[in-house]
């Protein structure tokens, strides 16, 4: 009698045991998927993040590459960058170039959004011409309008003197007034695209239907654009000025090949100050700093993106 009731037992046994051997099995396999962008992450990203969050805190210099001695000071490294006059200017102007650039980028790209959602001929060949800012290295972008904005030999000085608009040469990269205002120009002229191509995008995800409606309500441009366009577009908007932010707030080529950060610390961004401070000053942990600061500006509006996704898909459903 027990030998017949031993053998139900146990083939319940093992018809429970495989199910749940087939799951550790799947879960396995999922790992093993995931496991490379994890080693990834961390060897590329976790650890440089790591490594210069010690480094701010250490008097890490030239001489630490040779005799691999970098002693920790403290919050010496922070209370000197915080006192020093430069990350003041950089903060500052970082706060203005950022917003300026995504501002100009953002209406204008939507503006031209809206222009090529209505069909035209040439409308297809018009916006590839108009992606090439985009896919001209930055660098090279930077070099090209240096020379035109050059105060003596620019082509943007002899054009605007011809057509009598102005009387004498704008100094549009040597004086500290008018600086930071060109490398926001040329900063607009770059991102146009982006903007552009995502929220073209975005318009060709509203139903047709809607601005039919519109229309016969006796909506009006303005009022369809406000009530319909706007509000369907909330999520595109977000990750357009979210994406613009994280990589305009840390730019570093443009001004560089533009400026240098001057004349007169006038374009120096905390992008530009920790390549000063790192690799002219050769002061590696008042740098890291820095861009432990960038790092942490970037990780906060990188919450908000996220939460801001979370919060519209969550409205989506």
């Amino acid at each position: 009698m027990s030998t017949t009731t031993a053998a139900p037992a146990k083939s319940v046994a093992a018809s429970t045991a495989v199910p749940g051997r087939r799951a550790s099995r799947a879960t396995l396999t999922r790992w093993l998927f995931v496991a490379p962008a994890v080693l990834y992450m961390l060897a590329f990203f976790g650890y440089p993040l790591v490594r210069n969050v010690v480094m701010s805190f250490q008097h890490y210099t030239p001489r630490t590459f040779f005799t691999g001695e970098a002693p920790f000071n403290g919050l010496d490294n922070w209370t000197a960058v915080f006192g020093n006059e430069l990350f003041t200017k950089s903060l500052w102007h970082t706060v203005l170039f950022t917003l300026g650039s995504l501002l100009g980028q953002f209406v204008l790209g939507l503006a031209l959004a809206v222009f090529f959602s209505r069909r035209f001929r040439l409308s297809g060949f018009a916006r590839a011409v108009l992606l090439l800012p985009w896919l001209i290295p930055m660098v090279v972008s930077s070099v090209v309008w240096r020379k035109l904005l050059d105060q003596d030999t620019g082509v943007l000085n002899t054009l605007l003197m011809n057509l009598h608009l102005t009387s004498e040469p704008v100094p549009w990269l040597s004086s500290p007034s008018v600086a930071l205002l060109s490398a926001i120009l040329v900063n607009i002229w770059v991102g146009i695209p982006f903007n552009m191509v995502i929220l073209y995008g975005g318009l060709q995800e509203i139903p047709r239907e809607m601005y039919e409606a519109a229309s016969l309500d006796g909506a009006g441009p303005w009022r369809t654009f406000r009530s319909i366009t706007l509000p369907q577009l909330r999520p595109v908007i977000t990750v357009v000025l979210v994406l613009g932010f994280m990589s305009t707030i840390k730019i570093l080529d443009l001004i560089l090949a533009l400026t240098g950060g001057g004349p007169a610390d006038s374009t120096q961004t905390l992008g530009t100050a920790t390549y000063q401070l790192s690799f002219q000053q050769l002061d590696f942990g008042q740098g890291a700093v820095v861009g432990n600061v960038l790092i942490l500006i970037s990780a906060v509006f990188a919450v908000f993106y996220l939460r801001a996704n979370r919060s519209d898909f969550g409205q989506g459903k």
